[in-house]
């Protein structure tokens, strides 16, 4: 909601030269404490910005061209996955340059970077459509024409009293959170497995790094003909579906994985990740395009990353030293995980194809009759959800 009231390209970059010192007091810091509060702030600053690119991308694109550029972004995190291991591992070797362990050197390098990605970005990043200064004021009709004609009058722009009880009882957002949930924890838990399992196959950390990057680029290249396709079919759920299938067929490898070759379990990664990727993204997407107005649209940005980014600490949690290299514990709470996912996403379909079908028999129209017909959101009778 600060987003709707800062230029985004002000509060974006801002929380991003944030974010950029206190990584580079990680690397200063002298006490166990230090290293927490750092730990708290990078957290509290970076926690705006993937909701917020999010939001800001879904406000300037039609609704079957968002998955596309949402890849696109999502990608950019796949492939910053697929070299930071290796940056990180390059800054290592300046332990003992001016005083300071190798690990220190990492922070505040990448700190430093990142403040001055941000003080960039305060040029790069677009503001709101209605504000964007690199449109013309032509131009900028035509966008507000293309949006309308997508979204009809499901529009959200005044935050009254009303407004705040159609999102909060809104049960598509509670039933967003569990999808990005179930997915996000294999994004994570991939970060910690696929080292351990290419290092099995006789590599040193550096080459087992080196060998993380075809996955990571498979997966790039998926996600983004995927959303090609998703957008071209103008459809959401199967593609969810498929994603979290592929998926599971690697996870059920390794949990099987005794008597397997080195072989056999490097390319389940090929496997889990780029179909956690297909489906990560297009969930995304989705729970967007099930949301109308600027007000709707931020907060279930919010929530759902906000709330399902916790898949994260169930996935630091799950990977135990003991079950090394087999994970059983692991591999099966990540699986189990994708399918919470799946099961939401399966609600989530059947939900809103009902309520298309209410509205196509006029079982809405009763809300035209209110004082806020102007500010329903995607509750305006109009409004078709994907599926």
């Amino acid at each position: 909601m600060i987003l709707k009231k800062v230029a985004p390209s002000t509060w974006l970059s801002l929380i991003m030269v944030l974010w950029g010192i206190a990584t580079v007091g990680q690397g200063l810091i002298k006490s166990v404490e230090g290293l927490v509060a750092m730990r708290v702030l990078i957290g509290f600053f970076e926690a705006g910005l993937f909701p917020g690119c999010i939001y800001l991308i879904s406000m300037y694109y039609k609704r079957f061209e968002l998955q596309w550029r949402l890849t696109l972004f999502f990608s950019a995190s796949l492939l910053a996955g697929a070299f930071s291991g290796l940056l990180a591992y390059a800054l290592a070797h300046m332990d003992g340059v001016g005083g300071y362990r190798g690990w220190r050197w990492i922070f505040i390098i990448e700190g430093l970077a990142t403040v001055a990605i941000g003080l960039v970005a305060k040029f790069w990043v677009v503001d709101w459509p209605e504000t964007a200064k690199f449109l013309s004021e032509p131009e900028r009709a035509m966008l507000a024409a293309r949006l309308h004609a997508d979204v009809g009058e499901a529009a959200m722009n005044r935050l009254d009293k009303p407004a705040l009880k159609r999102i909060f009882r809104d049960w598509k957002i509670y039933i967003a959170v569990p999808m990005y949930f179930g997915v996000v924890n294999t994004g994570y838990s991939a970060s910690f497995f696929m080292p351990t399992i290419i290092r099995e196959l006789g590599y040193t950390a550096e080459a087992a790094q080196v060998r993380t990057i075809p996955v990571l680029i498979v997966a790039t290249c998926v996600a983004l003909v995927n959303a090609l396709a998703t957008d071209r079919l103008r459809h959401r759920y199967s593609f969810c579906i498929l994603g979290l299938l592929v998926a599971s067929v690697g996870y059920i490898v390794l949990l099987n994985q005794h008597g397997l070759s080195k072989g056999v379990k490097y390319f389940a990664l090929f496997l889990i990740v780029p179909g956690n990727s297909i489906t990560h993204s297009v969930v995304l997407t989705w729970v967007q395009n099930s949301m109308a107005g600027h007000y709707k649209r931020s907060v279930s940005a919010a929530m759902t990353v906000g709330f399902g980014n916790m898949g994260g600490i169930v996935a630091s949690n799950i990977f135990l030293d003991s079950e090394r290299p087999r994970y059983p514990t692991g591999y099966g709470v990540s699986l189990g995980l994708l399918w919470v996912c799946g099961a939401s996403c399966t609600i989530l379909f059947f939900g809103v194809r009902r309520e298309n079908k209410k509205r196509d028999r006029g079982e809405r129209d009763w809300r035209l009759e209110g004082d806020d017909v102007d500010n329903l959101g995607d509750d305006h009778p109009s409004f078709r959800f994907t599926t």
